[in-house]
């Protein structure tokens, strides 16, 4: 186990904006060192930070950053699986194409982050792994089919994977957040939005700081006996 964060290390995917832009910066604020990566150049600039371009569904690509990352840290401690996107359209108006795009992303990539983040937890018996869902699985919003059942399968990969990587001494967990005013939900027709809140039993929108408090609680050295659980933010 590790506690002195400033050895500490925690990978954020998709880090260049948005929650996961939010999360670099609380990290290293709190004194961790934190590797992030996206599709884009990320605008931090800090000491403890490095950040990688990539496309998180590339085997290759995602197997060089976790060699890079053992060569420059010998470890990696955390890993904060946010990177996502999504399709909020009637099935009906939903090529393929678009399919294959949010799975890949949402679910292919969480599933070689986590393979390869617990070879590297596994040499020092310690690590936390956080996925991303969303309360658009339980609510089972209409319109956002594709974009559900991708998390859904997250949340059935986290499950499955806690309990596979319980002997390294890794726990799997996942995170489900309301709606963030963030560029994932910027083109989402007010009126849906507000049907959404109204199905929550806190009815406003979800803050960055929610988020970071249920990771900051997954991550507390003392949560080691939580494992395979998904919390879904707002009373969804």
């Amino acid at each position: 186990m590790n506690n002195d964060k400033s050895n500490s290390v925690v990978l954020i995917t998709g880090a260049s904006r948005g929650i996961g832009l939010y999360l670099t910066q609380y990290y290293l604020d709190k004194g961790y060192c934190v590797v992030g990566c996206s599709r884009s150049e990320s605008t931090v600039s800090h000491a403890n930070y490095s950040h990688y371009c990539l496309d998180v569904s590339d085997e290759k690509a995602v197997k060089t950053l976790f060699s890079t990352i053992r060569k420059a840290h010998k470890r990696l401690d955390i890993l904060i699986n946010n990177a996502g996107i999504a399709s909020m359209n009637h099935a009906l108006l939903t090529p393929l194409a678009t399919v294959e795009k949010v799975f890949s992303t949402n679910v292919f990539a969480s599933f070689l982050f986590c393979r390869e983040a617990v070879k590297l937890m596994r040499k020092n018996g310690y690590g936390r792994i956080i996925n991303f869902s969303t309360v658009a699985v339980p609510f089972a919003l209409e319109g956002e089919a594709i974009y559900a059942a991708s998390k859904s399968a997250v949340e059935s990969l986290t499950k499955i994977l806690a309990k596979e990587f319980a002997e390294f001494g890794v726990t799997v967990n996942a995170l489900g957040p309301t709606p963030i005013l963030t560029d994932l939900i910027k083109n989402i027709p007010e009126d849906k939005l507000t049907k959404l809140l109204e199905k929550q039993s806190i009815k406003r929108f979800g803050k960055m700081t929610d988020v970071s408090n249920a990771i900051d609680f997954y991550i507390k050295p003392e949560s080691e006996f939580i494992t395979g659980q998904v919390l879904y933010l707002g009373g969804a």
